[in-house]
């Protein structure tokens, strides 16, 4: 019988690469010139890369026998998940295997940041000797500020409690119970935690929300003295205020494994000798890479097989023959998922979805998953994807409901979601238009009918005249294109809902004087 044939177009562990020689037939081509991977991919089952192969549009297109591309290694940049989706092929990741590695590079630079390790060793290797160049400072008895305390933050705070340090940490995301676990004091701001930290280390997703959280504001009323760390991802310490408060001695030392462009090179923080840097080597550790390589060998074997695929980053648990009817479902429910963490920061109690109509007859848990995922992304990025979103979702100690509801009058389909936190519940519903798309009808009681595509304002105002006008005029003054708007209210003269869909991201300078505006409250600006 003819084994499926995998091209690796990058290396990959020894024991992964005999594992998958066992199984498959397989070609090791390392640094593959482009033009001949086009010309040979279709010859293909599978594919796996790091993260120089590009998978894109015209790869896959070439790639007619792909049925998985696997990514050894935790980002998907490379990868283009649409085309794939589009075309039934898998995308499987590795996101965990470099868990323990990059927690233990943070504590690495931690100690060799705050005891001044490289420095002393260049100089007695140098020929010198004298120790009072490099007095650092003990671990114990110091307060670290953990920022994000996902699976990396939660390993570096344990380990940070053996050293009788006193952990705090600050992750708006993560229910009460995770802190208590792990042993960290919850602070409910990030300022509250840089204003008592000695040391922060930063362990959070790459997004618009994280880039630049550590900045000029944050390290200002940080303690004089701080020592900061970021083995997580360039540019969420900005590298021009660290810059500024370690020439002004505010920060006494940094430790940084990425920076906000790499390969660094000639970067001006390179320039202190209090700062210590590696060439991004969180996740380079013999033992990570042996996990890398064998979790993507055996997650493409078993998608070869059809066999249940651990982080699976697009669609694995549907039939091929279904996915066209399940396709804008999917995408329904992901965007109805994704309001949320946009509106909202508190932690999430439970989540209600109830199917109404036809679509209830059918097996919803892709639809569920795909709810979790849209509702996980803002805070994970690409660390969320449709087998983990749910063990996610447990994680955080969110309880996931669903019910089977009666059909809505004038609604074949109606997908209706209660979300509820301490102090606030969140009321969606959504459904199909007649072309297939996905429609927001109903949101917390205003009747809509939000798209969710690209970039959505939406903003609460007084019912009465002279208020749409000025809120238009901000975006033409801004030089925004209004799409597509649509106003609701509930009771005539009192308060009503305005949905602004616009074809340009919305400035902070925009966005404050939305929220200027006489009459205007609550104003949020989503991205799909």
């Amino acid at each position: 019988m003819t084994k499926p044939k995998v091209l690796i177009s990058e290396r990959v562990s020894e024991k992964g690469l005999a594992l998958l020689q066992r199984e498959l037939d397989v070609n090791f081509r390392d640094g593959i010139d482009r033009q001949e991977l086009l010309e040979i991919i279709g010859d293909y089952d599978a594919l796996i890369v790091r993260s120089v192969t590009k998978v894109d549009e015209e790869l896959v297109t070439a790639g007619k026998k792909l049925k998985v591309v696997g990514r050894a290694g935790n980002g998907i940049d490379n990868i283009d998940v649409p085309a794939c989706t589009r075309r039934g092929i898998i995308v499987a990741n590795t996101p965990d295997s470099n868990t323990i590695s990059a927690a233990e590079q943070t504590i690495g630079l931690l100690i060799s940041s705050s005891r001044n390790i490289p420095q002393a060793n260049a100089f007695v290797k140098g020929g010198k000797w004298d120790r009072k160049p490099f007095r650092g400072v003990e671990l114990y008895g110091k307060t670290v500020g953990i920022v994000g305390l996902g699976r990396i933050g939660s390993m570096v705070a344990e380990r940070l409690a053996s050293f009788n340090m006193k952990v705090i940490a600050y992750d708006p995301y993560i229910p009460d119970e995770r802190f208590v676990r792990f042993g960290a004091e919850k602070k409910n701001t990030l300022e509250e935690l840089v204003r008592e930290a000695d040391f922060i280390t930063v362990h959070t997703p790459r997004n618009q929300e994280t880039m630049g959280m550590i900045g000029r504001k944050e390290l200002a009323i940080a303690k004089d003295g701080v020592r900061v760390i970021n083995c997580a991802r360039g540019g969420i310490i900005n590298e021009q205020a660290l810059l500024e408060a370690l020439e002004k001695g505010k920060v006494a030392s940094a430790g940084l494994d990425v920076f906000e462009e790499e390969p660094a090179e000639n970067n001006p923080l390179f320039e202190f000798k209090n700062v210590v840097v590696t060439p991004h080597l969180g996740a380079d550790t013999k033992e990570a890479q042996e996990r890398v390589g064998m979790n993507i060998a055996e997650q493409v074997i078993k998608a070869l097989k059809g066999e249940m695929v651990p982080n699976v980053v697009n669609l694995p648990t549907i039939l091929r023959q279904d996915l066209d009817f399940f396709r804008p479902f999917i995408e329904l429910c992901e965007a109805m998922g994704s309001f949320y963490y946009q509106i909202e920061k508190a932690p999430i109690d439970r989540v209600e979805i109830t199917y109404c109509g036809e679509i209830a007859n059918h097996d919803k848990e892709i639809l569920t998953i795909a709810f979790l995922k849209g509702l996980l992304t803002p805070v994970l990025s690409d660390r969320v994807n449709y087998v983990n979103a749910r063990m996610l979702a447990e994680e955080r100690g969110i309880k996931v409901y669903e019910k089977k509801g009666r059909k809505e009058k004038g609604y074949i389909n109606l997908i209706k979601v209660k979300i509820y936190n301490h102090n606030y519940q969140l009321d969606i519903a959504g459904t199909l238009t007649a072309t297939g798309e996905p429609v927001i009808v109903d949101f917390n009681g205003y009747e809509t009918d939000i798209l969710p595509v690209g970039h959505v304002v939406i903003a609460v105002n007084e019912d009465r005249p002279r208020i749409i006008g000025p809120f238009t005029t901000v975006f033409g003054d801004a030089g925004i294109n209004i799409a597509m708007m649509r106003v609701a209210r509930k009771v005539k003269g009192e308060v009503a809902l305005m949905v602004v869909n616009v074809d340009a991201e919305v400035d902070s300078d925009t966005l404050a004087r939305l929220k200027a505006i006489d009459g205007i409250s609550n104003v949020k600006v989503l991205s799909f």
